[in-house]
């Protein structure tokens, strides 16, 4: 999408998402020179957010607890499979069963306190189940597009260094009262 038409639908709408933000500094970065449309539009969509026709939404403000919650399932599961585990796509299987689960969204640390609480006393076999079955599902998939291109593919590090992190942003405070189960 051109800055253009970002700017745009930024006018149109009466607010920048954090998508549109992050696509214009995403031109802006790989561009080696900003054609004159897209510097005015730039300075269209500036004067607007300065003037408060335009509304910068904020980064998320909500979690959806059942990712970490998947997420730490699918972890522990590859890491007791015996073998090629760099064979298993975590972001695969995490989405699979994800598919499948219920969302439990919170605003606030003590919602998502209590999300993961619900989570581990009435969801736990359900996520258990839904991560294995979606293990098996990866497990036994036919290659039928094998030229496939994952989103932001990243290798193992990458993904468990963006887990990490994810997690920790998420939930700050989930590894002092943890007990590593889900």
């Amino acid at each position: 999408m051109s800055i253009q038409r970002i700017v745009e639908q930024a006018l149109r709408d009466g607010y920048l998402t954090p998508t549109m933000e992050a696509e214009v500094g995403r031109i802006c970065d790989t561009s080696s020179e900003l054609a004159v449309e897209e510097y005015m539009a730039l300075d269209r969509l500036m004067g607007a957010l300065l003037t408060g026709e335009v509304v910068a939404m904020p980064r998320k403000q909500f979690i959806n607890v059942m990712e970490e919650l998947v997420i730490s399932e699918v972890v522990k599961r590859v890491s007791e499979v015996d073998g090629n585990d760099s064979a298993l796509d975590v972001g695969d299987i995490a989405a699979y069963a994800l598919n499948r689960l219920p969302p439990l969204y919170a605003t606030t640390e003590e919602g998502a306190d209590y999300q993961r609480q619900r989570a581990k006393e009435e969801l736990r076999d359900l996520i258990a189940e839904q991560v294995q079955e979606a293990m098996g599902r990866y497990l036994n998939r036919p290659e039928f597009f094998p030229e496939r291109n994952a989103i932001g593919k990243k290798t193992r590090e990458d993904i468990l260094d963006e887990m990490s992190a994810l997690l920790k942003s998420y939930a700050p405070n989930y590894e002092r009262g943890a007990t590593g189960n889900v």
